[in-house]
């Protein structure tokens, strides 16, 4: 009669538990980037699609995930470029953007946007107490920091998107291209040393919306 060795439950445990911590580790990530990251506001326009799985969203388009922004950016020479045509980055590619503080901290009521001054292809050190640096993807034609979208609370939905429409219509010109960032839109993040970020809230005119 032949017998079965029982293997021991450290083994069959130890994989559940290394899968375990590795999902811990994200939002981990995230709360102690909240809690001890830099404040940084980012310049924004939004737009309004709607997300049938996880209700309604803005999607943010930054300013600093536009290539013809860091195109014209100190360090652009130093990016992975796309194959087909170096005015483009590599897709899937890791970047670093150094953001400057303002010198203004704000616009009237609405907090002023930090400006980007540099980009990179490995995140610098030693920055001026001024400046942080954030880490992104580039995806295409765009570079995503994790950052993209703003789920809406269910009881400030029609609030928020009433007003979104009248900023828009109050401050847009009839030649202003769609994605125009000349609008008062600004997000607050939390961005950490390593250039993690995380937003905090959302900024509609001079109303604060916390994420």
């Amino acid at each position: 009669m032949i017998t079965q060795k029982r293997l021991p439950i450290w083994r069959f445990l130890l994989p559940i538990s290394l899968q375990v911590a590795l999902i811990a580790a994200v939002p981990a990530q995230a709360v102690y980037t909240y809690f001890t990251g830099t404040k940084v506001i980012l310049q924004t326009a939004p737009v309004d699609p709607y997300d049938f799985l996880r209700g309604y969203y803005q999607t943010l388009n930054y300013e600093i995930s536009q290539v013809d922004t860091l195109r014209n950016l100190p360090g652009w020479d130093t990016l992975p470029k796309s194959a087909g045509d170096s005015n483009y980055l590599q897709s899937g590619s890791r970047l670093y953007v150094i953001l400057e503080q303002p010198d203004s901290q704000s616009r009237g009521e609405i907090p002023a946007p930090w400006q980007p001054v540099r980009v990179a292809a490995s995140r610098p050190e030693n920055l001026a107490r001024d400046r942080v640096v954030i880490e992104g993807v580039t995806r295409y034609n765009s570079v995503q920091y994790g950052l993209e979208r703003y789920y809406l609370p269910e009881d400030q939905r029609d609030q928020i998107n009433t007003e979104i429409r009248t900023i828009q219509q109050r401050t847009r010109q009839p030649d202003d291209p769609p994605n125009n960032t000349n609008i008062p839109f600004v997000v607050e993040v939390k961005v950490s040393q390593n250039g993690n970020a995380v937003p905090v809230s959302l900024w509609i005119g001079d109303r604060n919306y916390r994420f």
